[in-house]
């Protein structure tokens, strides 16, 4: 081979390190059949599928580029072939709503970690994704309050914040846990957060669930938030809050327990968990730049 094929050969190598991958991923065999009903769609076995995609993962990762997994949901997938008016059943259109998806779905970077691994961290982060867009779906259509003019949904996020900077100024040190339930329809909006004493959360993480706080608060839905906090020095302690009228309002000990110690499915009691605390939930101090609607 001559010199200037070699150079050539070697610049499309690096040319390729700098394109990036996505790969859309059908994660359970639900999923799976609905594609079944395609005939271009090449598997017919979902596990087989899998093993492939994982070939595919690893092959990609070889070749030093960036690559990234989104789910492929079916249902999704037909509403956009729908709209763009192209045939679901044809390769070509599974490429372009994979590079849809990498604009504007829930990602996750392959670094190499197994299926097993992949798979519920990709799980979570889409449902993260979708509880984010609803959430803040909700804030933006609010509207503004009848009777002050002002933005409910810019307005119940500011309140969100402000509670839960007062609620971990409160807890004081240690390891925080919180979890922030609002009810959607026929659904439940969850979202976690993790921090550390009263420093005030930052990122993707603490934006999601003061939005989820947030949208509780604008559609005055009977939500409820608990935090576990962990010292190495002592028992783990558990607090719990109901959402009413736009505040926290505490838990008693005996509801807090109740909450933690019942089977939400079937109703049966559960055994404590050993080493913890079950504590009643603690007041927040009344915020002297609260400004919230109590009308709209």
């Amino acid at each position: 081979m001559n010199r200037t094929a070699t150079t050539t050969t070697h610049l499309r190598r690096a040319l390729r390190r700098e394109v990036p991958s996505t790969v859309g991923l059908l994660a359970d065999a639900r999923d799976f059949a609905a594609m079944r009903r395609y005939s271009t769609f090449a598997f017919d076995d979902h596990t087989t599928y899998l093993k492939q995609v994982e070939a595919l993962l690893k092959s990609l990762a070889t070749q030093g580029g960036h690559t990234t997994v989104t789910l492929f949901d079916p249902e999704e997938y037909e509403a956009y072939c729908a709209e763009t008016a192209i045939d679901p059943d044809n390769p070509t259109s599974r490429s372009r709503f994979t590079a849809h998806l990498a604009m504007t779905g829930a990602r996750v970077t392959y670094t190499g970690q197994p299926l097993s691994t992949l798979l519920p961290e990709l799980v979570d982060t889409a449902v993260r994704h979708a509880t984010w867009e609803y959430a803040t779906t909700v804030l933006a259509t609010m509207g503004d309050c009848a009777t002050c003019g002002k933005d409910i949904g810019r307005a119940a996020f500011t309140r969100a914040s402000h509670l839960l900077a007062r609620l971990l100024e409160a807890a004081g040190p240690g390891f925080h846990h919180l979890v922030c339930s609002v009810p959607a329809g026929d659904d439940q909006l969850l979202a976690v957060l993790h921090a550390n004493g009263t420093t005030d959360p930052e990122g993707t993480e603490a934006t999601e669930f003061t939005a989820v706080l947030a949208a509780g608060i604008a559609l005055a839905a009977p939500g409820g938030l608990v935090l576990r906090t962990t010292d190495p020095d002592a028992r783990d302690r558990l607090h719990g809050w109901r959402l009413t009228d736009g505040t926290l309002t505490p838990l008693t000990e005996a509801e807090v327990f109740a909450a933690y110690c019942t089977d939400a499915r079937t109703g049966e009691p559960l055994s404590p968990e050993p080493g913890v605390d079950y504590r009643a939930g603690f007041p927040l101090a009344p915020d002297p730049d609260d400004d919230w609607p109590t009308h709209h």
